[in-house]
Order: C-alpha cells, then structure tokens, then sequence
C-alpha cells in the first residue's frame, strides 16, 4: 500500500485505513505523486486530510463510497472556528483548505463529489449580466472578470433585494450610499472600475426591463484628473542591482532572473510573460512573441543575444520536465504555469526585499514604467513607444511624457530673478 511510504505513525495509518475516507486514501497518494508532489508535501496533504476524516469519523466510522460539498462546508464551519480566538494560525487554515480542496479535484475525477451547495440569490442576475457583456459589450475576459468582483459587491450589500424582481424598488439613494461608502476604502483605479460596473450594470437592468427608470447617473462621480499623477517606476540603477542580486546558481534563481530580464527589457506587462508559450519564441529568427493584453496589441519583438542566453540557462538547465506549453512553471510539483500576473508581481516583491530595494510599490508594473521612460529619453517617438508596450490609444502612453525630464526643462518657465515688492 502507498499509503506506507508516506505516513510512518501506525495509529495515523490505521485511522485513515479505516475511517470514512479508507477506500480513497491510497488512490489519492497515487495522483499525488503522479502530479509531481514531493514527499513532504503528499506527507502534509495526508495529515490535513486526516482532520476531515475525524470529523467525518464522528457521524459514521463506516467507509462512504460519496462525499457531498455539505460535508465540507460543515468540516470549515466547525474546524475555522477557533480561528476567531486566536487557538489556530492563519497559515495552518491555509494549508487545511488546499490539501481539502486538492483532495475535492481528485473526487470529482472520480465522479465520487456531489456539489449541493446553495446557490446565492444574486447569481441568476449576476450571470445574465456578465452574458450581455460578453455577447453586447463584446469586453475582454479580463475586463469582464473585474465586473464580475465589482458588481457581487453590490449585489451582496442588497441582499433580498438582488434580485430582477427586487430591483424593481432600488432607488436613486441607495445607489449612492452604496457607492460612496465603498469609496471610502478604494483607490482611484478601483473606484473608477466599481463606477463603470454599476453604470454598465444599470443600463442591463433598463434594457431587460427590472428598472423602470435610468440609474447610471444616480453613482456619484468622483473627479479624477487623467494625467495627474507620475508613473512609478524602479530607476535605471535598481534595476540593475536587483538583477545581481539574484542567484543563479538555483534552479527558482534561474527562473527568476529570466523572467525579471524580460520584465525590464521589453516593458512588458507581468500577466505577458506568465502567458509567454514555449512556441512564442522563435530561435531561429531571434524573434519573440507577447501576447496582446487588455485589448491592446500582440508585440513581435527582436530577441538580443543576452536575454537568449538568460532564456536558455533557464529552459534547458532549471525547468522541470513537463508538457505545460508555458515557458515559466512553479518551482515545485504539480509544476503548473504561472497563472496570473500577481504570482509574477509577489516574485519581483520577494526579490526587491531581499536587495534592500524600498520603493512605494513593488511590484511587476515597475519595470513597464521603467522601459517607457528609457525609450522617450532616449528620443524615442510616442507613437514607436506605445507600439512597443502594445497601446492601442496613444493617448494611453501620453502619462510618460511626464517622465521626459529633458523635454520639459525646455518648457519651464525662468524663475524669477527680481524681488517681490510685496
């Protein structure tokens, strides 16, 4: 039996040997270690699966051929309780969740997981509304997945009322309590996005007929000066030394040190090179490929000779062996592609940290600004700079004008020289 080689404790052996859990604990080890999982890990999956089934073990010791999203709703209600005294850390409940709901993947391909969770009262609303944005609005998915954070939020604070029949009473002032209260705590991008939520979501609501009367120009505007603020980005300097500072002697340095590379050479954005495919690099021509973002444009960019070689000591001497397409895996198994863009932003923070590098934001967006600012005061044109980061608008790329500090001392005004009679 697997199960041996991973759990030495004959008491925790024997408890999920014969607890409700009996007949898939073995299997389980088995796509465990078929994912890439190592031994500790397997090891740590286990144990925090043997809580789940204690607490099953407690309404019936017998083996279940099924479990139900019911079983584990009430295992998090009863074992996250003390969490609220302070008895069990953040990071454990962590670690009890994923080993829980890597567990709820394996029983699903199984076909042995029976989903009967209760669906929220808003969800038939919310969906119907991100349908009309994809099939009318024609947004990106991106896009839409904000809406779909943005809009919850509202439909959550209605309750009862989120519903098509129940906004049939939504007034005026409750959108802008709602609005302005959440504001509060916002900043201006995400202000800006739970605005353009509720407007697009009233115009829904119009359309379809749950809404007698306009409310779009019932959410408050609150003015934001485009144009107001100065791009953050990591100097020239920075930049170099948290190159130096990361060992590549390992293989997660290697990895690292290419993806930070290709962040600070092309100026893409960090969801870019996560999305980077092995087929998107072309050697032979030295060419390589980022896939366009937020409606904006794919870039073809010439490959230079260093960062092929940063590419290749990475591909070829740190990159688990895997058939994922992407270029960049996690370090450890199951070895997946970095997914989202904040896996490559918490990469780049991790490694600022270590170099001693304090700036007001850290994360992947710091090396765009960086490669925009590099261009333009190197006398490139606007039109070529916005090519290279993929702006559809150019008007996106005018906020770098700003950074072109060379330019504007051409502009400012001589102070002046004579004393105020005042």
């Amino acid at each position: 039996m697997l199960l041996n080689k991973f759990v030495t404790c004959p008491e925790s052996r024997s408890k999920l040997c014969k607890g409700p859990l009996a007949c898939f604990i073995n299997d389980f080890c088995f796509y465990l270690q078929d994912l890439g999982f190592s031994h500790s890990c397997i090891y740590k999956h286990l144990l925090n699966l043997s809580r789940f089934n204690d607490y099953l073990a407690e309404d019936s010791p017998l083996p279940l051929a099924m479990i139900n999203s019911l079983n584990v709703e009430r295992f998090f209600k009863l074992y996250f309780l003390p969490c609220k005294n302070g008895n069990i850390s953040a990071v454990h409940l962590r670690n009890i969740h994923y080993s829980i709901n890597r567990f709820i993947v394996y029983l699903k391909q199984q076909g042995c997981f029976i989903k009967q969770k209760q669906i929220p009262i808003y969800q038939p609303l919310q969906d119907s509304y991100l349908l009309w944005l994809k099939n009318y609005q024609h947004l990106a998915p991106g896009t839409i997945d904000v809406r779909r954070h943005s809009i919850r939020l509202f439909l959550l604070w209605l309750g009862l009322q989120a519903t098509c029949k129940g906004l049939e009473q939504l007034s005026a002032q409750q959108v802008e309590t709602f609005f302005l209260t959440q504001a509060k705590s916002m900043g201006p991008s995400a202000r800006r996005s739970l605005q353009a939520a509720l407007r697009t979501f009233f115009r829904f609501c119009l359309q379809k007929g749950f809404i007698k009367r306009s409310l779009d120009k019932a959410v408050p505007t609150i003015r934001v000066y485009k144009l107001a603020t100065v791009p953050r980005a990591i100097s020239e300097a920075d930049a170099k030394r948290l190159l130096e500072s990361i060992d590549r002697s390992t293989p997660v340095g290697k990895r690292d040190y290419a993806i930070i590379t290709l962040l600070y050479t092309f100026g893409v954005r960090g969801g870019q090179v996560a999305a980077l495919r092995l087929t998107d690099i072309d050697w032979a021509k030295a060419q390589v490929l980022f896939r366009a973002m937020k409606q904006g444009k794919d870039t073809l960019l010439p490959l230079p000779e260093d960062v092929g070689h940063c590419l290749l000591d990475y591909l070829k001497d740190a990159r688990p062996n895997s058939q994922c397409p992407a270029v960049f895996l996690t370090s450890r198994g199951p070895h997946r592609a970095l997914c989202h863009s904040s896996m490559v932003s918490e990469l780049v923070r991790r490694h600022l940290v270590k170099a001693g590098i304090d700036l007001p934001t850290k994360g992947a967006h710091l090396f765009r600004h960086c490669f925009a600012g590099r261009m333009i005061q190197q006398g490139n044109s606007l039109k070529s700079v916005a090519d290279l980061l993929g702006h559809r608008a150019l008007s996106t790329t005018f906020i770098y004008t700003k950074i072109d500090f060379n330019a504007l001392k051409q502009v400012a005004l001589p102070w002046p020289q004579g004393e105020s009679s005042c």
